[in-house]
């Protein structure tokens, strides 16, 4: 049975840098390769409370098949979920994995009356039964304070239980905490946390793991290999991911250059609603790199960004000369891009 974790939080970091849409240094200047260095994101400083992300971990080969309880669950049955746990907990008192959900449905406050306390009291029976996910949500509970006191060393503990036995998504937490020590031993552990939860295919460890392969943190510096990971976490659905491989394969940074290739990644992330990718289509449409020239296009996008925050005067420059009937088509694409994030 695998739960989705509900209390992980991510520091955000000091740098401006670290949000996708965020305004980078950068985005003032004309359409070169200086303008497409990465905005990367820095990576987490220790953890900070309120700054929600849920990073779910895939199924393994040889798992139990879905059980009558889990199955309501996740069917949103949470009434019938928290029966059929119940019985089972009655018919067997080791049933760990009945425990964890019964966790899980008074940590959410699903179809019963939200209870931390009680979350923690039936994570921790379960957690002494062996179940990792239960060890993986006590150690967030600890974490965020959820339950019990906050206790960020019972939290790594936890952690650390979850990861050594296999779950990538606390050995993705964990290595979010080990890379605000700053020291370097932590620094190559957490690359190697980081390598687990990628190899489970979890975009946000990939997005991670390939910033610091950019970076030469607790790896050494490899473009080539930055850019493979930064490749599968925009497989899998990491926006932060998409963009960087799109900047390093516009400028050839780690593997061969293709502009048009990388237009398509910036146009796919600029569907999706990232500023930095808009504001970059919008740059590409003005001066017809990687796609077709097209200065209502690039306006649609500087709008959609301007939307987000993210101004760019050299685009607003570009673009002054727009005929009214040329704007208004842009802003109707912006409208309609907006209705459909």
């Amino acid at each position: 049975m695998r739960l989705a974790l509900g209390c992980l939080a991510l520091a955000l970091g000091t740098s401006p840098g670290w949000a996708a849409t965020t305004l980078s240094p950068e985005a003032a200047k004309p359409v070169t390769k200086e303008t497409f260095k990465a905005p990367l994101r820095e990576l987490p400083t220790p953890y900070t409370p309120d700054a929600m992300r849920l990073v779910p971990s895939a199924a393994k080969p040889g798992d139990k098949p879905v059980d009558t309880a889990f199955g309501a669950y996740q069917r949103g049955q949470y009434t019938t979920a928290f029966r059929e746990a119940t019985k089972r907990i009655a018919a067997d008192s080791k049933d760990a994995a009945a425990m964890t959900l019964l966790g899980e449905l008074y940590n959410q406050g699903l179809g019963i009356k939200q209870d931390p306390v009680k979350a923690a009291e039936w994570y921790r029976l379960a957690a002494a039964q062996g179940d990792v996910h239960a060890m993986a949500s006590l150690g967030l509970m600890s974490i965020d304070g959820r339950g019990g006191a906050k206790d960020m060393k019972a939290g790594r503990q936890w952690l650390e239980k979850a990861a050594d036995k296999g779950d990538t998504t606390a050995a993705y937490n964990l290595a979010l905490i080990l890379l605000g020590s700053g020291t370097e031993p932590d620094q190559v552990r957490a690359a190697k946390l980081f390598h687990k939860a990628a190899d489970g295919e979890i975009g946000a460890a990939q997005h991670d793991l390939g910033v610091l392969y950019l970076q030469g943190r607790g790896v050494p510096k490899d473009p080539s290999q930055a850019a493979e990971w930064f490749r599968r976490a925009a497989d899998n659905g990491d926006l932060a991911g998409e963009v960087e491989f799109a900047i390093l394969l516009f400028n050839g940074t780690g593997l061969p250059k293709d502009e048009a290739r990388a237009a398509r990644y910036f146009l796919h992330a600029a569907a999706r609603g990232n500023a930095i990718a808009q504001n970059r289509a919008a740059r590409l449409f003005v001066v017809g790199r990687g796609v077709q020239k097209s200065l209502v296009e690039a306006a649609a996008w500087n709008l959609a960004a301007a939307a987000q925050g993210l101004s760019d005067p050299w685009l607003d420059d570009n673009l002054k000369g727009l005929k009214p009937d040329e704007r208004a088509r842009a802003e109707a694409l912006a409208a309609e891009r907006a209705n459909v994030k």
